[in-house]
């Protein structure tokens, strides 16, 4: 006689979320070992509180929003579940049309949405010798996308950091380790935040 053994609900193991940051030099750990860079210091803080993270590093020295924009396929594989974006300044660095970056920033989201990867989006700030009416139109692309595309925003990716020499590389705009160190540590509860919002979408 068969017997058909009754279904049991099982959970599969649903392993790691997996997060991409999107980024330039800031996030790529330019001048630092990897074991240093952002993407790297952030997933050993996240695991430290238990979560269950795998973060790539796809940021790339000198690039643009657009830069991103274009390699936004290839750099955010099947499987990611968030991207940390963080991108804009190197737009603000050569003085880029706010409306350029603006356009490429509003494209990446929407993609990502489309994909359904969620975003948190870091912002950035221009520098001041572009003058106010610059500051004014780039300094606004980021909350008027988060408010636009319902996505976190982290106000200022170097906040705490940005021309503090003693956390900054001799160039005087790449963190050095303990600089990222202090980025990590003043965005973390934002990305634990956004990661346990991923995590109950997936249950």
């Amino acid at each position: 006689m068969l017997v058909v053994a009754p279904a049991v609900a099982q959970t599969p193991s649903a392993g790691p979320i997996k997060l991409v940051v999107l980024g330039d030099s800031l996030s790529a750990g330019l001048g630092l070992p990897a074991t240093d860079a952002f993407p790297a210091q952030l997933e050993k803080s996240l695991k430290d509180k238990g979560l269950d993270i795998m973060i790539a590093n796809a940021g790339v020295s000198g690039d643009t929003t657009s830069g991103g924009l274009d390699r936004l396929d290839w750099s955010v594989p099947e499987g990611t579940a968030g991207v940390i974006l963080e991108l804009g300044a190197n737009d603000a660095l050569r003085g880029t049309d706010p409306k350029v970056t603006r356009a490429a920033l509003d494209d990446i989201i929407k993609r990502l949405k489309a994909r359904h990867v969620a975003v948190l989006l870091c912002g950035m700030l221009s520098p001041p010798n572009y003058g106010a009416d610059y500051a004014k139109q780039f300094n606004s692309i980021y909350p008027d996308l988060a408010k636009k595309y319902d996505v976190p925003l982290y106000p200022f990716f170097l906040d705490g950091v940005a021309a503090d020499s003693k956390l900054n590389q001799a160039d005087g705009m790449h963190p050095t380790a303990a600089g990222v160190a202090i980025i990590v540590r003043k965005i973390l509860p934002t990305v634990e935040s956004f990661v346990h919002g991923i995590a109950a979408q997936k249950e």
